[in-house]
């Protein structure tokens, strides 16, 4: 006598469900729990870079950020996006924000392993010096010119 070890979801199929139910509810409840608190570390990020937007919520589900809120301007919509959509986990965003004073938008560009702002410049405006105008259309989330990653995705605003 003693113990035998069975595959636990093979064999003939008696209509049971052995707990499954209630395993299944469990992990449900604890993947919602864990999205409402990603939806909430999505809003503190936003306000901790203090971000001017109106009626802010956040909801997140598989990867899948949806932002909804009130601004002023384009610029500080699509940082809202970028903020959001540059965080780990994040691979979509759902942009529901109202802008107030529309304005055209700017091009979103995704780092690449080589790039550093002079490039994309040169690449986007075709003067390599006109890398500040990307850095400052990307403060608070940049902090510094050389500081960039890839996968990382940047505004590139039109010039005035």
């Amino acid at each position: 006598m003693g113990l035998f070890d069975f595959v636990r979801d093979a064999g003939e199929k008696l209509g049971l469900s052995w707990g499954a139910e209630k395993r299944a509810a469990e992990a449900a409840a604890a993947k919602e729990k864990e999205e409402k608190a990603a939806a909430e570390a999505l809003v503190q990020k936003v306000h901790a870079n203090k971000l001017e937007i109106e009626d802010l919520s956040i909801g997140y589900q598989d990867g899948v950020a949806t932002v909804h809120g009130r601004t002023e301007s384009q610029s500080e919509r699509e940082k809202v996006i970028l903020v959001v959509g540059n965080t780990q986990g994040v691979a979509q965003v759902d942009d529901r924000i109202e802008v107030v004073s529309p304005e055209p938008e700017a091009v979103f560009h995704t780092v690449v392993s080589g790039d550093t702002l002079s490039k994309i410049a040169k690449k986007h405006y075709g003067n390599a010096m006109k890398y500040p105008v990307i850095f400052e259309a990307n403060k608070p989330m940049l902090t510094h010119p050389d500081k960039i990653y890839p996968g990382q995705v940047l505004r590139i605003p039109h010039l005035a």
